[in-house]
């Protein structure tokens, strides 16, 4: 399944977390939250959103932060999950 998102929306994968820390801890697989970190996988036209002028900022392949508990999530197949969100979820683009 392709997604192509609407207006303002963007599709997010999100990059799994790290299951040891900087210094050598292991994080039980219960206790890591939930990635906040992720690539960007699509992203919608923008234009006219709710009467306001939409300029999208994110581009395919960037890596952002977006929004904790933000967005929609969508299985894709049994592997594969994505995030839709919109691009106001979107908290920084990293460099």
């Amino acid at each position: 399944m392709k997604l192509k998102p609407l207006g303002d929306r963007v599709v997010l994968k999100p990059i799994e977390a790290e299951e040891k820390t900087a210094s050598g801890i292991v994080i039980p697989g219960k206790e890591k939250e939930k990635p906040q970190q992720a690539e960007v996988i699509a992203v919608g036209p923008g234009g006219t959103v709710d009467g306001k002028e939409i300029k999208m900022e994110v581009k395919k392949g960037q890596q952002v932060i977006y929004s904790k508990y933000s967005g929609t999530e969508v299985e894709l197949d049994d592997k594969n999950k994505v995030i839709v969100v919109k691009q106001s979820d979107i908290l920084a683009i990293i460099e």
